[in-house]
């Protein structure tokens, strides 16, 4: 049976036979349409569109089976929009386009509806209304009570399409189902759509229930936080500071280039403290452990300096002679310039004292471009100072070694270990023997201080150590590289003494320029006849007392400026010490002339 209807062709979405659904129109044609429908019997034709986003369909851009709809409410809208409640009657077939002065014409073919029976059907419908009441359930969208509508329903062709409506699938999909003319085969379609659509309910399900978990469990962790903040705020009367503290550690731990096994420590470290009383001594115990922990330099490097020239421009600057050591020096700068993974020496400068074995140490680490950390260990007796004590004891510490690398804020410094030979030992351990392990290049990159219990690695450091005499254990010299500093001759004394001391004295008593001279003459006597050493330390107050009494002199109006020379040295530096050449000017009953050395000259 063929009939016309205007046409109506719809957006993203199919309408089917007994479905009430609103709709907005906004097309001019599209308003016509229904303007004509209501001007007659109210009956439009609902057609969807292949493309949604074609404003002007013609025959192709529209698919072949539609409905019949009745038109149950028409309002219009402020801006020209039509909202519109229709309800689909019967399924029709697209046969042509006609098109009028203001809308377009649609002859169709109604499609008589379709009725089946037989326990087939029965099973069929059955399972098609317990399927979708699993999916009402699962979707949102629909109410719980949508299934139970659908038990009354008798007709398998109506109950496809009520369930074919309230399904959310693809247009194409919907359409295929309008499209089928056998209720069956549309059963069987309803199923397998529903049983796609509720493996996807499902998923979100459980998506959903996953991310809901989550937030529930950080804001039940937040929200317990903040309870045991305010517990221990109560309990210990403090202000919330604890908890910045808490946060501030948190940060760094995450910041700092820990290795695997000192973050590990730090984090289990950082959970006890959380759960402790802030005022316990124990809490203090693991603050003052991650406060060492985190100071260390993990994974901070000074960056050295490989120019050679440069080097032995500083190395001459600081000190004059030495050769042997500068050389030593410039050796190892140039290995690591063209290697640039050469461990740390370990030297061992030995010689009198005042030879300048400690300022040597300074000097290395300008010119090598390294942090310099000095620990003397004249007196030390005890093994915890170098390795640190156990935490189990009060007031424990970590060893001078973490001390001063912390101090010097750098993995790779250059540590100088003063008086190595005057380190002590009793009841308490052995600290020369502790050394070995720091000592050697081959252990000390997993050195372990008692107090951290972590590896820390040495090999970056650059170990110099200074001695008078090599009256050490042959375990420790044997892991140490010996550099031999002889006492100066009396032309080295001089020059150090125009170059370094003189000037260094001129400035600490503040004189001024052209107010102190030391002739050269003097300065040969003031060291043969006033000093005898292998160093400068004695010559240095020799000349610091010659500066002084002319300062007073200059002060006392005497003088304007003071010249030393042999004939007046007498006069500032007093009586002489020590003879030059001579053993006695007459021979002496009993008394032998014979040459003795000592360590220290």
């Amino acid at each position: 049976m063929t009939q016309t209807y205007p046409l109506l062709p719809l957006r993203d979405i199919v309408v089917f036979p007994g479905m009430v659904v609103p709709l907005f129109v906004g097309r001019e044609k599209s308003v016509a349409a229904l303007e004509a429908a209501m001007e007659d019997s109210k009956d439009i034709y609902l057609l969807s569109q292949l493309d949604p986003s074609c404003d002007d369909p013609e025959r192709d851009d529209l698919y072949d089976m539609g409905v019949v709809a009745q038109v149950l409410q028409l309002l219009k809208l402020p801006d020209g929009t039509v909202r519109v409640l229709v309800e689909g009657k019967d399924r029709a077939k697209l046969s042509s386009l006609s098109a009028q002065d203001d809308h377009v014409l649609a002859e169709v073919e109604i499609e008589e509806p379709r009725t089946v029976s037989g326990n087939e059907v029965t099973a069929l419908m059955r399972q098609v209304v317990q399927q979708f009441g699993e999916y009402a359930k699962l979707n949102k969208k629909l109410g719980e009570d949508s299934s139970t509508d659908l038990g009354d329903v008798d007709d398998a062709s109506e109950l496809a399409d009520t369930i074919a409506a309230a399904l959310n699938t693809k247009v194409a999909d919907k359409q295929s189902l309008l499209t089928e003319a056998s209720p069956l085969k549309r059963l069987e379609m309803v199923l397998s759509f529903m049983e796609g659509e509720l493996s996807v309910l499902q998923v979100e399900r459980k998506i959903r229930g996953r991310v809901k978990r989550q937030m529930e469990k950080t804001q039940r962790e937040y929200y317990l936080n903040e309870q045991l903040k305010a517990i221990q705020s109560e309990l210990g009367g403090g202000d919330g500071d604890d908890g910045d503290e808490i946060a501030e550690l948190t940060e760094k731990i995450e910041k700092l280039k820990l290795s695997k096994e000192a973050k590990t420590k730090a984090q289990s470290e950082l959970k006890k403290l959380k759960s402790m009383q802030p005022m316990s001594a124990e809490a203090t115990v693991i603050r003052n452990y991650l406060d060492v922990l985190l100071g260390l330099p993990w994974g901070k490097r000074s960056r050295l300096k490989k120019d050679i020239s440069k080097a032995q421009e500083i190395l001459d600057a600081d000190h004059y002679g030495l050769e042997k050591v500068k050389d030593r020096i410039i050796e190892y700068l140039a290995v690591q310039a063209r290697t640039n993974k050469l461990k740390g020496p370990i030297l061992c400068l030995v010689g009198p004292p005042g030879v300048g074995k400690t300022s040597l140490g300074k000097s290395i680490a300008r010119a090598t471009g390294r942090k310099f950390v000095r620990q003397s260990l004249g007196g030390v007796r005890d093994e915890a100072e170098i390795r640190g004590h156990r935490r189990t004891y009060i007031g424990s510490m970590p060893g001078k070694i973490v001390n001063n690398l912390k101090k010097a804020g750098a993995s790779n410094p250059l540590f100088l270990l003063d008086e190595i030979d005057k380190l002590g030992q009793d009841f308490r351990g052995d600290p020369a023997s502790a050394l070995l392990e720091v000592l050697d290049p081959e252990q000390n990159s997993k050195f372990q201080d008692h107090y951290l219990e972590l590896d820390l690695d040495l090999s970056d450091i650059m170990f110099v150590t200074t001695a008078n005499s090599l009256n050490l254990p042959q375990p420790l010299l044997d892991r140490m590289e010996i550099i031999r500093l002889e006492g100066y001759t009396e032309d080295e004394k001089v020059e150090i003494a125009k170059r370094h001391l003189t000037p260094k004295q001129v400035e600490a008593h503040g004189l001024k320029e052209g107010e102190f001279e030391l002739t050269e003459d003097g300065l040969r006597d003031l060291i043969r006849y006033y000093t005898r050493e292998a160093g400068v330390r004695t010559l240095e107050r020799e000349i610091a007392r010659l500066a002084r009494k002319s300062l007073r002199k200059i002060l006392e109006k005497e003088a304007t400026s003071i010249t030393i020379t042999p004939d007046n040295l007498g006069e500032f530096a007093g009586v002489r010490k020590f003879k030059h050449g001579v053993s006695e000017d007459e021979a002496q009953v009993g008394a032998v002339t014979g040459l003795a050395w000592t360590e220290v000259g």
